[in-house]
């Protein structure tokens, strides 16, 4: 049996080394999402990144600590991402978060399973940007919220810019514009616009593997950044998607942020 509804997708931004309590930030992300029976979380852990607050955040040879960027992308229904946002608020001590509304297909064989599902998923119908997603009404943090862009790049690891690796000199351009973050993910197979498969395999002397790099920021933000990607990108994908913003900040800075 084959579901399709919308839902929203709930994107949280960190570091490896964010913590709440003795906990690590992401895990406590992920157990709270399962205990309040969301439908779908996952971890994803990034190569190379910039944090929002500026921090270049990568694993170097002379370092005890690797700082790396982590993502959590929790997927359900408005009200329960809504719902859920309080829950980030308390967890991460500053993030930057998007949302934006997922078309989603569920598979399921049969028995209770696909009846929760069921109840979970909206019908499709056509829908604008953004409309599904949590309302300021019945919950006042997104009122903190702004419109953003999210701009991914698909290139290929070994793709070079000057000498340097691509995915490095984006995310650093990145940097120097100010933007609010990007992050590098690494994949282990993939094909491009010119249909060849890179994967990893043990015999390979020498890989290729796919690389994405998520940037998100304002829309005029993002739109400083595309003259480079087009003299940069000699082969890839650039994709641009409309999501709505916030920024987890201590408490203290968040008390002097001006809300719209």
């Amino acid at each position: 049996m084959k579901l399709e509804g919308e839902q929203v997708l709930l994107r949280v931004y960190l570091r490896n080394t964010d913590k709440h309590g003795l906990v690590f930030a992401g895990d406590a992300l992920l157990a709270c999402a399962r205990a309040k029976g969301l439908a779908g979380s996952t971890l994803v852990r990034g190569a190379l990144g910039l944090h929002f607050t500026g921090e270049m955040l990568e694993t170097r040879s002379w370092s005890l600590v690797e700082h790396t960027p982590l993502i959590v992308e929790i997927v359900d229904r408005a009200d329960a991402i809504g719902g859920f946002l309080s829950t980030v608020d308390r967890i991460v001590p500053e993030s930057l978060a998007t949302l934006e509304r997922a078309h989603v297909l569920v598979y399921r064989h049969g028995g209770p399973s696909e009846t929760d599902a069921r109840r979970r998923i909206a019908l499709p119908h056509p829908i604008a940007d953004l409309s599904t997603l949590p309302n300021a009404a019945e919950f006042p943090i997104m009122r903190s919220s702004e419109d953003g862009q999210m701009l991914r790049v698909f290139i290929g690891e070994s793709d070079l810019w000057h000498g340097e690796p691509l995915y490095r000199v984006i995310v650093h351009k990145a940097k120097e514009l100010g933007l609010a973050g990007a992050t590098v993910l690494h994949g282990s197979m993939g094909f491009g616009a010119n249909s060849r498969v890179h994967s990893a395999k043990l015999l390979d002397i020498s890989t290729d593997l796919p690389v994405v790099i998520e940037i998100v920021d304002s829309a005029d933000k993002i739109q400083n950044i595309l003259p480079f990607l087009d003299e940069a990108v000699q082969e890839g994908l650039v994709t641009i998607e409309a999501v709505r913003m916030l920024k987890f900040l201590a408490n203290r800075q968040r008390e002097s942020q001006p809300t719209n």
